[in-house]
C-alpha cells in the first residue's frame, strides 16, 4: 500500500481472524457494509484492521464482489492507546438504551472488562435465552467502540449475572495494590482521597435507583469503598462515566 495514500476517517475494522503480514481475508458482513455503503470505499483503498490481540495492520482492499470485501494486510503497527490502568466496570443493568450508551462510552474511556449484573432494583429482567443475545449485542457495541476510538485490544463483556452471585464468587479481600470502588450517594470518601492503586481497579455502578442497602453492605464486606461523586444525584450512565473519567485523570492516562 503506498505510504502517501490517505486512510479515510472511519476506515478501521475489527476482524475475528488472527492477523499477520500478507494475510488475505474477507471483512465481516457488518464491516463490509460500512466500508461500502457508508464510507464508499473502493478497490485499492487503504484501511486499518485489528484482531483484538494488540496492534493493528495497514491493509488494502483487493476485491469487491457482490457486497463482499476482501483485503490484504501489510505493515504492522504495534502502538495503541490502551490505558496503563486495568479497570473492570461492574455495571447494574439499566433499561432502554442507557446500558448500550454506558458500555460504548466506557470502552472509549479505557475499561478492560465489563461485568453486567442484575440487582434488586434492576428494572430489566431477562430470561436465559435473552441474556445470551443481549451479551452478544453488548460485545458488538464494544467492538464498534474500539473501531471508533482506535483501541486495539477488545474489552470482554462477561456473562450477565445476579449481583449477589458475582459478589460471592469474588475473593473476600482485595489483592495487594487493588482498588475496589463502590459508587454511592452517601459515600464516605471522594476518589481523590483514595490511595493510588498499583493493580486492578474494580468499579461498581448501580442501575436506576442504585444498589439496595443490603447490596451496599455486602459490597463493603468484600472490600469495596463507598465513594461519592459530588453533591448532586447522577443518572446511572452519568455516574459510571464520570467515575471512569475521574479514575483515568487521577491514576490513568488522561
Amino acid at each position: 500500500m503506498p505510504t502517501d495514500t490517505p486512510i479515510k476517517s472511519g476506515a478501521r475494522f475489527h476482524v475475528p481472524d488472527r492477523l499477520g503480514p500478507g494475510a488475505e481475508l474477507q471483512l465481516p458482513p457488518v464491516a463490509a457494509h460500512h466500508a461500502l455503503r457508508v464510507l464508499r470505499l473502493a478497490e485499492k483503498d487503504p484501511v486499518v484492521v485489528f484482531d483484538g490481540s494488540g496492534g493493528e495492520y495497514l491493509a488494502t482492499i483487493t476485491h469487491i464482489v457482490r457486497g463482499e470485501v476482501r483485503i490484504k494486510t501489510g505493515r504492522f503497527r504495534a502502538e495503541g492507546p490502551e490505558s496503563p490502568l486495568p479497570v473492570t466496570l461492574v455495571q447494574g443493568v439499566s433499561s432502554g438504551d442507557r446500558m448500550d450508551f454506558t458500555i460504548r462510552k466506557a470502552v472509549e474511556l479505557g475499561v478492560e472488562r465489563i461485568v453486567p449484573v442484575f440487582t434488586e432494583r434492576s428494572i430489566v429482567k431477562l430470561g436465559a435465552d435473552r441474556v445470551d443475545r443481549r451479551r452478544s449485542h453488548w460485545q458488538g457495541i464494544v467492538i464498534s467502540a474500539c473501531e471508533q476510538s482506535g483501541r486495539n485490544r477488545v474489552p470482554w463483556v462477561e456473562e450477565p449475572a445476579r449481583f449477589e452471585h458475582w459478589l460471592a464468587a469474588l475473593s473476600p479481600l482485595p489483592a495487594s495494590g487493588e482498588a475496589r470502588i463502590f459508587l454511592a450517594v452517601e459515600g464516605s470518601k471522594r476518589l481523590a482521597e483514595l490511595s493510588r492503586p498499583d493493580g486492578e481497579v474494580w468499579l461498581l455502578a448501580g442501575p436506576e435507583g442504585g444498589f439496595s442497602a443490603a447490596e451496599a453492605t455486602n459490597a463493603a464486606l468484600r472490600g469495596f469503598v463507598p465513594v461519592r461523586l459530588g453533591p448532586r444525584v447522577l443518572r446511572t450512565e452519568t455516574a459510571a462515566l464520570a467515575a471512569l473519567a475521574s479514575i483515568q485523570t487521577l491514576w490513568g492516562d488522561f
